[in-house]
């Protein structure tokens, strides 16, 4: 089979920055409370008229521009979103329109936090089987239209932000060597949206609820430590290497203190593990690829390194893929 590989890196954040002393004066909180649990300084928010897909193509973009690949010639596009602008049409032909990719396969996959690495999977095999020559892999999370701004237990949390790959054939010994999937759906409630109640032929129903995140933190922080420890496990006997042999871990951008249990697990150490929690919060599907795409700008990650990538999300799912840079 065909060495598939990441050929370029984008991404998209928005301007608007919210720090921990905005939210101090929108819900009872401080600093010193959201930097300690989480490790979050401040997130990015999205405009009232920046939408998911705005940032996607804005992410799409940059990866194109690096990789120099003219758009008409994109065969696939996967977009990894759990926030789309609205139900259809997907944010991959949306994106598709925008940079004039008129020739590509296009549909969004919906995988929470690990959705990145699904994509990334997902186009991998159809690299790979000869769908197709290449293939645009994005995430894109508008993910504060999701959040009840009177709940400090989750607002703090949560950023908006896209990251995107240009993925191809490259040569040996490069590529995404292996990948693992995994999902447990019993532990599903443990972080969902809820909705009220919808009667859509109901005409006399005037008040509009919003869709918003709960989620239990306690029993969350154990399954994602377990999860995550677990894939990058797999992912590496998969990949025919050992632990000490992993120059980095790029890890979602949850929380701080569930990436250094993580490393505590692992007995790895935490200074190979890339870190922007700080500035970014959790965006869900669009963490990892923004995170990747900034150890790479920093010259972290460089060519023969092996980097694992991890995540874990609501469904609850878990994902891990190991490159050789």
């Amino acid at each position: 089979m065909a060495n598939v590989g990441i050929i370029s890196l984008g991404h998209y954040l928005p301007e608007r920055r919210l720090t921990n002393a905005d939210l101090a004066k929108m819900v009872e909180t401080s600093d010193e409370w959201i930097t300690s649990r989480t490790g979050i300084k401040e997130r990015r928010i999205a405009g009232t008229k920046e939408k998911t897909s705005d940032m996607a193509i804005g992410a799409a973009r940059e990866a194109l521009e690096k990789s120099g690949l003219d758009p008409a010639k994109v065969e696939l596009i996967i977009v990894a979103t759990i926030s789309p602008d609205s139900n259809f049409p997907s944010m991959a032909c949306l994106v598709q329109k925008a940079i004039g990719a008129k020739k590509a396969t296009a549909f969004d996959i919906s995988a929470a936090c690990s959705g990145f690495l699904y994509a990334l999977t997902t186009a991998k095999q159809f690299i790979q089987s000869g769908f197709c020559k290449n293939a645009l892999v994005i995430a894109s999370e508008k993910i504060s239209n999701l959040i009840d701004w009177n709940d400090r237990s989750t607002c703090v949390l949560f950023g908006d932000g896209a990251g995107a790959c240009l993925l191809g054939t490259v040569r040996a010994p490069r590529g995404v060597i292996s990948e693992y999937l995994h999902a447990q759906g019993q532990f599903g409630d443990l972080m969902t949206v809820k909705t009220a109640e919808r009667h859509p032929l109901d005409q006399h129903k005037k008040e509009t609820h919003l869709p918003y995140v709960v989620m239990q933190g306690q029993e969350l922080f154990k399954v994602a430590v377990n999860s995550m420890a677990e894939a990058v496990q797999i992912a590496a006997k998969k990949a025919k290497i050992k632990l000490s042999d992993i120059d980095w871990v790029v890890p979602h951008q949850a929380n701080d203190r569930i990436i250094s249990a993580v490393a505590k697990k692992l007995n790895f150490p935490k200074e190979k593990i890339f870190v922007n929690i700080d500035k970014y919060g959790n965006m869900s599907a669009a963490s990892i690829a923004v995170a990747l795409y900034e150890a790479v700008e920093q010259q972290k990650i460089k060519k023969g390194d092996h980097v694992v990538l991890v995540a874990f999300g609501a469904g609850l799912v878990s994902a891990a893929n190991v490159v050789r840079w």
